[in-house]
């Protein structure tokens, strides 16, 4: 697949290693860093956190969230500093700030030898010299300059994506219309969200709270914030009063799920760890993804979708080009309102038989996306 004993650098975004730990490694470029550190092919290894302020710092020592790093000779953790604590919105600054970040990148990985960079920063893939380095991939898992979060920056991001196609950056995204969006000159492929078979085969325990809800019950799993579609939730409410609709994450957005949540027949949650979201997924009768469609979710590729497919339960979800996935399980909903016979086909399929599940769970693991990717990232 490629030389081996390379030598790798790998940089977050906007979160830090830390942050990765604390959610139980479950985003995928938690498992990206995380495989950096222990393919034992490679060579020495950097993480690499975003800028942090002294400030920033501080508080994240006082939050207790230090020490998590693996003591280990051929692994580095590194968090670049700067006095303010956001990026510039202007490309002129941004520019200045990023080829500081590639400065104390190069200082601290003063030993290593030309290591292959892969970032899921657009900022450090467009902006960073990366001259001591060898080649450098961007890891796409969102389309950053549609983001809503962060529309400050958007112009900036956009320009970004014109960077990577000038330096003819090698770019590996979750789909397939990501990937035209950052439109790469260099070479490109589409590497979807993946998941763990072992975390899906362990022996789970159905949470209290989740079995004294009555059936059936159709959960959605993530932030809640304003890509769920909550109208289309509350016509499935409304128009299947005898369901339960479970909704698990931390509530980003209150005001936009307060009518939703009236609803008798409708429950919030907030964040559980990872062994229960695995229980929670297990249980459920149905699993949904009713995302609003705006230029974000056409682009992204839900990891949720993954995970609930690995659980082998019926989804009922939101018909846009990265849900398509080959599997008898997923049923396909056009318009918002046509979810509440969505989810009742989905209850009719019922869950996946075990060989069939199995199956999934072998064929979308984070093993074969890594390879993919650690291909496209580390061959000369």
């Amino acid at each position: 697949m490629h030389d081996t004993q390379l030598d790798v650098v790998f940089t977050f975004a906007t979160e830090t290693w830390d942050d990765a730990v604390a959610r139980g490694l479950s985003m995928s470029r938690d498992r990206l860093a995380h495989r950096v550190l222990t393919d034992q092919r490679l060579g020495r290894r950097m993480i690499a956190n975003p800028f942090r302020s002294p400030v920033q710092r501080v508080a994240q020592r006082a939050r207790g969230a230090c020490g998590r790093f693996p003591e280990r000779d051929d692994a580095v953790l590194v968090t670049p500093w700067r006095l303010r604590r956001t990026d510039p919105r202007h490309v002129a600054g941004i520019e200045r700030a990023y080829r500081d970040y590639d400065r104390q990148l190069a200082a601290a990985g003063a030993d290593f030898d030309t290591p292959a960079v892969i970032t899921s920063n657009p900022f450090v893939a467009a902006f960073c010299p990366l001259e001591w380095a060898g080649p450098v991939t961007f890891y796409v898992t969102d389309d950053w300059a549609s983001y809503p979060a962060r529309q400050g920056w958007w112009p900036a991001y956009r320009a970004a994506y014109e960077a990577v196609r000038r330096r003819g950056r090698r770019v590996c995204a979750v789909s397939a219309p990501l990937l035209e969006r950052v439109a790469p000159t260099g070479r490109a492929e589409v590497v979807p969200n993946g998941i763990d078979p072992d975390e899906w085969c362990r022996p789970f325990t159905v949470p209290g709270w989740f079995e004294r809800i009555p059936g059936p019950r159709l959960l959605y799993v993530g932030n809640l914030q304003d890509r769920v579609d909550v109208a289309a939730l509350a016509e499935l409410a409304d128009r299947r009063p005898d369901r339960s609709i479970v909704l698990v994450g931390p509530l980003l957005d209150p005001a936009h799920f307060a009518d939703l949540a009236a609803r008798p027949n409708v429950v919030l949650h907030g964040r559980v760890g990872r062994d229960e979201v695995v229980a929670l997924t297990r249980s459920a009768d149905v699993c949904l993804v009713p995302h609003c469609r705006t230029p974000l979710t056409e682009a992204m590729s839900p990891l949720k979708l993954y995970e609930y497919l690995a659980a082998g339960r019926p989804v009922a979800a939101i018909d846009l080009a990265p849900m398509r996935l080959d599997c008898r399980g997923l049923v396909l909903y056009d318009e918002p309102g046509a979810l509440p016979e969505a989810v009742d086909r989905a209850l009719a399929l019922g869950p996946a038989p075990e060989p069939e599940r199995l199956s999934f769970l072998h064929a979308n693991s984070w093993e074969r996306r890594h390879e993919l990717l650690l291909d496209v990232a580390l061959t000369r």
